[in-house]
């Protein structure tokens, strides 16, 4: 196992549908290495959906013939940003390892009585492209800066509660280094690849998917604001909901008006309502904008 409170920093993107090829041949990576998996995932939960109360993900991932079990907390951040606790190790077959899991800090409290009703809820079945990129190759301009980020193009689909839905996304986890870096990665993509910040995991995708059941938080804060527009985003492609896509377009106007913007973040935020097509899908405006604003806002929300 990791260490006892180890912390995944990450930016997730989605991607329009033909975002995946225009990334493969962004200039910044279609030179550079990549390698291929196909990644079978299973999550567990009761049947009362006593983790996902608690905003915490449990699954078994099986990879390259190993069987990994991950657990991950609710994440801090905003704008596709998240810093979540997580802990990973190999067990030996396709089984929860419930020894070690009564050891982490999550299941210390109320959740130690659930452990024996932990059971299969959803599936995440997708191929992952991955890049390894680190030092000048994050961010060309920074001197003296030294950060290490994986970059994961996942293609697939979650199945939950009898229901599907595509996965088309990009994720950028810092392994080594400055938070920064993601940022100037996440930038330097959005110049040519359609997409948009996401607040949504894979596993509350799924859990949202089977109870057909997307509810978006309350706002006040620019951040908030933007939270609640990218929830809505996230909720509207799972759900196909076009409430969800006028939600979302209600939430980037309120932004775009919040007095509490300055000069510089309200020209971002204005750009970002007339930058989506009509089936809610991301233009290179949206997203470098959306990035941009979600930058100057970023670690502000409570994430899912």
């Amino acid at each position: 196992m990791k260490n006892p409170i180890p912390m995944e920093v990450e930016l997730k993107l989605a991607l329009a549908p033909e975002g995946p090829a225009a990334l493969c041949n962004h200039p910044f990576l279609v030179s550079k290495p990549s390698h291929q998996h196909t990644l079978t995932n299973t999550y567990f939960d009761t049947p009362e959906g006593d983790l996902a109360k608690a905003h915490i993900a449990l699954r078994l991932r099986k990879i390259d013939g190993k069987v990994l079990q991950t657990v991950k907390t609710a994440g801090q951040g905003g704008g596709g940003l998240s810093q979540r606790q997580e802990w990973e190790w190999q067990v030996p077959d396709h089984e929860l390892d419930l020894v070690a899991l009564a050891e982490l800090l999550p299941f210390q409290g109320q959740l130690s009585s659930v452990l024996h009703a932990l059971a299969p809820q959803l599936s995440t079945d997708f191929t992952r492209r991955s890049w390894q990129l680190t030092d000048g190759l994050v961010n060309p301009g920074a001197i003296g800066q030294r950060s290490h980020i994986e970059l994961v193009l996942d293609e697939g689909e979650i199945i939950s509660g009898g229901y599907r839905t595509p996965i088309r996304e990009v994720e950028l986890e810092l392994k080594d280094g400055d938070p920064e870096a993601l940022w100037a990665l996440a930038l330097t993509l959005s110049e040519q690849v359609p997409l948009r910040p996401s607040d949504s995991s894979k596993a509350s995708r799924g859990n949202a998917l089977s109870n057909q059941h997307w509810p978006l938080p309350k706002a006040h804060s620019p951040a908030e604001w933007l939270h609640r527009a990218t929830l809505a985003l996230d909720a509207y492609h799972d759900s196909q909901q076009a409430s969800f896509l006028s939600d979302a377009q209600q939430a980037l106007v309120t932004l775009a008006d919040h007095p509490a913007l300055d000069d510089n973040a309200r020209v971002y935020a204005q750009a970002l309502p007339g930058s989506l097509d009509a089936n809610g899908q991301p233009s290179t405006a949206y997203g470098n904008a959306a990035l941009a604003l979600a930058h100057r806002l970023a670690y502000q929300t409570e994430l899912r």
